[in-house]
């Protein structure tokens, strides 16, 4: 009989059944253990993508501040896209943003309270602004609840060798003062007093704690004698977000901004304050200093001649 039909004959696979069995029980104990070896293993893994995500939330995550600063791939990258282009230069752009980024964090893991606003809102006016090249560096901060934004463009300007020096207006109400909005708590649990101001612009170092803060409604004339005594480099417009109040601080930021100043309009174009829009758009129409350079995410960018 040849080799064929030896395996293949009825009493050969009955004398080779039990091997066989004994391989298949072999086979099944491996691919047993393999299969709970996987589930185990993809077990770990969840646990630790788990604990991972905790310290993550814990960091960046809405607790303490009210907004989450977890960064998604779309407004990244089309902010990017934003400051590149009011920059002119698409690589400075990524850079300062990311700068900006870890600086936001950081100020918001150290300080008392929070900074105003979304995360790329934030980072493409900090990181916009000394790409931008203000003539001097007088900065002038119309509403700032807790000072952090002004200590974060401290260190971006100082990032690019200036020495900036600023004056905040405010009328530190205790909460966040908006036409329309109920008053209440900040999601921080922070007071918005000069206090916690003065906390957080002492992290950004000498320029910091020597900044001015003015305490005052922006449209009060002598709020606004107090800080007219010079001509400044940027303006950042974030008081009251009515179209009247927004129209009059770019009112007087015609008469203070600098040749070649920058003025940064913030929630522009955010459909919860139209009146921000409606009085940039109304004071272009007219005779005016400003020429409108672009926006990145949720603040307009404009230069004084």
């Amino acid at each position: 009989m040849n080799s064929r039909a030896l395996l293949t004959s009825s009493m050969s696979r009955r004398l080779l059944r039990p091997v066989a069995d004994l391989i298949d029980q072999r086979i099944d104990r491996r691919l047993r253990a393999a299969d709970a070896a996987g589930r185990e293993g993809l077990r770990e893994t969840a646990e630790a993508v788990k604990r991972q995500q905790l310290t993550l939330d814990l960091l960046l995550g809405p607790a303490g501040r009210g907004l989450s600063r977890i960064v998604s791939p779309g407004p990244l990258n089309r902010l990017h896209a934003e400051v590149g282009e009011l920059a002119g230069d698409r690589d400075a752009a990524v850079r300062n943003v990311a700068a900006a980024y870890r600086l936001l964090v950081a100020l918001e893991s150290l300080g008392a309270g929070r900074v105003a606003g979304g995360t790329m809102n934030i980072c493409g006016k900090l990181g916009t602004i000394p790409l931008l090249d203000p003539p001097n560096d007088e900065v002038l901060e119309i509403g700032t609840l807790y000072g952090m934004f002004s200590a974060g463009l401290v260190r971006m300007m100082e990032r690019d060798g200036r020495s900036p020096s600023v004056t905040i207006v405010d009328p530190f109400a205790g909460v966040q003062l908006q036409p329309g909005t109920p008053r209440r708590s900040d999601p921080s649990g922070t007071p918005v007093d000069e206090d916690a101001v003065r906390t957080n612009l002492a992290l950004a170092g000498p320029a910091g704690v020597a900044a001015r803060v003015q305490r005052g409604f922006s449209e009060d004339p002598a709020t606004r004698a107090a800080v007219s005594d010079r001509r400044y480099g940027v303006i950042v417009v974030d008081g009251d977000h009515s179209a009247e109040a927004v129209a009059k601080d770019l009112e007087w930021a015609e008469e203070i901004a600098a040749p070649g100043g920058i003025v940064v309009l913030d929630d522009f174009g955010d459909p919860k304050w139209p009146g921000i829009k409606e009085a940039l758009d109304k004071h272009l129409t007219g005779d005016t200093r400003f020429t409108y350079l672009g926006k990145a995410s949720l603040s307009a960018f404009l230069r004084a001649s």
